[in-house]
């Protein structure tokens, strides 16, 4: 793997591990499944070569992840 694979790379694991951050915030009963959702995008993704996709899924990702941030922070909100 040369410097930029190595750097995209670091940079999903980023994006995973925010993500599951983010779903702790969930309410209790929807941890397990928004967790499960994550993963499973995560792995359908898994094998992709293409490093313009890669870094177009992580823009995707990010801000997939800013609105379900800003949800579940709406949510904690209103409880």
């Amino acid at each position: 793997m040369d410097l930029q694979g190595f750097l995209l790379r670091a940079r999903v694991l980023k994006l995973y591990r925010q993500a599951l951050r983010a779903a702790r915030k969930a309410p209790h009963d929807s941890i397990a499944e928004l967790k499960q959702a994550i993963r499973q995008e995560m792995e359908s993704n898994r094998d992709c070569k293409d490093r313009q996709k890669i870094r177009f899924l992580i823009s995707e990702g990010t801000e997939r992840l800013k609105g379900l941030t800003e949800m579940l922070g709406s949510i904690r909100i209103m409880e």
